[in-house]
């Protein structure tokens, strides 16, 4: 048996907010109780925080462009080359760090944690971050 919801209020056309960041920006599409969608929009040569979540669990999916994703394995980060088409899945105390070699667009879908972020090292010298 196929098990149907009602609309709930609110259902409907979704608030879209925009993020600035040092690196481009990020559109947040959605945002609910059980998750998260957003566009980030990365311009060339320039990186995000290496940083992990406590909680949060995302899926990238370049949608354009060419980045350098580096991942934790073995205690170490490893780059990992990506190109439009490609996925990276990140579980919870996953350290990564996406850098882009060209402009790119990523499709992130996420827990709904947005505050979840530890910095280990920033370029930008963004508050939370630690260079130690």
């Amino acid at each position: 048996m196929t098990h149907v919801s009602k609309p709930q209020v609110g259902d409907g056309r979704s608030h879209i907010t925009i993020v600035h960041k040092p690196w481009g920006h990020e559109v947040i599409w959605a945002h609910t109780e059980q998750y998260v969608g957003k566009v980030l929009h990365i311009k060339a040569g320039h990186a995000l925080s290496v940083q992990y979540h406590d909680l949060k669990d995302e899926t990238i999916h370049l949608l354009s462009g060419e980045m350098i994703y580096r991942v934790q394995q073995d205690g170490k980060l490893v780059d990992q080359q990506l190109k439009a088409g490609e996925s990276y899945r990140n579980t919870p105390g996953v350290i990564h760090q996406m850098e882009a070699v060209t402009d790119c667009e990523v499709l992130e879908a996420s827990t709904p944690f947005l505050d979840d972020v530890v910095r280990l090292n920033d370029r930008y010298g963004r508050e939370g971050t630690s260079t130690a």
